[in-house]
């Protein structure tokens, strides 16, 4: 029997087993397997480990997706964690051209995606407070959120939480160093029936302009004088 010969349930079945690029190879192949391809029960589930795949076409987004991955860990994108008044030129080009592709991304998300349930972004530097406010409030599904080392995210986010986080069941904001003491206990306050884990997030240290970091030693000098 020939592949194209199998009813449609059953090619979602084997399609399911490949990875995003084999899908969009064996679409090509022909015009049924390319309907398949399309159909968007077979895109439930979404897992991407660089920025540069969020650009690809070997992926559809649409209402059926329901779990989401957006995890990077390489060298060059840790430049995007480094504070901003750090970073030289090439640096600040780089990363700039990783925020407009995961703001865009995200967006599309949100638009596209209003039964999302679960959502984990990890090592995401531009991912910010506005576009977790915005999924909050397009996919009211959502029961998992974990965000780890997503430097970007403050205590907005967890505000967001409380007022647009009704189905959610678990937060994570893992290595979050924006995140305060203060806004994990108006969460727990809150939303105590969210299961919320923040491992060194509120033990790290915050981003602060120069000037500001300036005037804190200026400050702790001081003290030691005294």
């Amino acid at each position: 029997m020939h592949i194209t010969q199998l009813n449609r349930e059953c090619l979602l079945h084997l399609f399911s087993f490949l990875d995003k690029n084999s899908r969009k190879s064996l679409a090509k192949t022909c015009h049924k397997l390319l309907e398949v391809f399309q159909d968007p029960l077979l895109w439930s589930l979404l897992n991407f480990h660089s920025p540069v795949e969020l650009k690809k076409d070997n992926f559809l987004l649409g209402p059926a997706l329901k779990y989401l991955s957006i995890c990077w860990y390489s060298e060059r994108v840790k430049v995007c964690n480094i504070e901003d008044w750090m970073k030289n030129n090439f640096q600040k080009d780089f990363c700039n051209r990783h925020e407009n592709t995961v703001n865009d991304f995200l967006l599309e998300v949100c638009n596209r995606c209003p039964n999302l349930l679960s959502l984990t972004l990890s090592g995401c530097g531009h991912v910010t407070d506005d576009c977790i406010l915005l999924l909050l409030k397009n996919c009211p599904n959502l029961k998992t959120l974990k965000l780890e080392n997503c430097v970007r995210i403050t205590d907005r986010t967890l505000a967001a939480v409380t007022l647009y986080g009704g189905s959610l069941q678990t937060l994570h904001v893992d290595f979050c160093r924006n995140i305060t003491q203060t806004g994990l206990e108006r969460v727990r306050e809150k939303c105590p029936s969210i299961m919320l884990r923040a491992e060194r997030s509120a033990n790290m240290i915050p981003d602060n302009k120069p000037e500001k970091k300036l005037m804190l030693e200026k400050a702790s000098r001081k003290v030691v004088q005294l």
